[in-house]
């Protein structure tokens, strides 16, 4: 197998694993929005309910897991193609054949990795791993998410970190997303408009939901 096939496959694998995982986590992110009495107590006991099962578990290391193989394959085809082309020309017209999102996803990528980082560092290794402050339990006895999400999103610099590194995701998942498809081999000429739409419905969907949650909880 061509070794830059393997990787773009690993790419598009793992790329449409999250893209699944980012539904699912929207949807359960979307509790947050509801009125405080309501949210707290079910966030938290959703919140219970993923670190207690084993399912969940072993989803959450796929998650790792594709992640880490996402990004590793991604530097490598950015680096190999940066090598493959050293010198500029003069007369460059690649924005008449592709979308800025398509030329830069190396860079949307480097910004979805420091969001990831950021958001890993406030919430799984705080109520995970039991970094940082410790946190409380609510009323029936499960760790209070709900009070470190709000509490994260009253620092204004967190809410516009979160808010606006949404429109970096939804470029990348916007592109991504068709070009996964393709490199497995989906090249239907009707099937693919359709797709094109798919992905900006998917890819706006998903840059507004996880962009305005930070700021319905700050104004709460």
């Amino acid at each position: 197998m061509n070794s830059l096939f393997y990787r773009k496959s690993i790419i598009a694998i793992t790329g449409l694993f999250l893209c699944v995982f980012l539904i699912v986590h929207l949807s359960a992110n979307c509790i947050l929005l509801l009125p405080e009495g309501i949210a707290r107590d079910l966030y938290n006991s959703y919140s219970t309910t993923l670190r207690e099962s084993t399912f969940i578990k072993i989803i959450a290391y796929a998650l790792y897991v594709s992640i880490i193989f996402h990004a590793f394959y991604a530097l490598l085809i950015t680096i190999r193609n940066s090598k493959a082309k050293p010198q500029k020309y003069v007369v460059n017209n690649s924005n008449a054949n592709s979308s800025w999102a398509s030329q830069n996803m190396g860079l949307l990528g480097i910004a979805i990795l420091l969001f990831i980082i950021v958001h890993l560092a406030n919430f799984w290794a705080r109520i995970k791993l039991g970094m940082g402050e410790e946190v409380s339990l609510d009323p029936m006895g499960n760790k209070d998410v709900y009070e470190v999400t709000y509490t994260l999103f009253h620092n204004i610099y967190f809410v516009l970190f979160y808010s606006l590194l949404a429109i970096p995701l939804a470029l990348h998942l916007h592109h991504g997303l068709q070009s996964a498809f393709k490199t497995l081999g989906f090249y239907n000429k009707t099937g693919l408009k359709i797709l094109a739409k798919v992905s900006l419905i998917y890819a706006v969907i998903m840059g507004v939901g996880f962009g305005i949650i930070p700021l319905v909880m700050y104004f709460k």
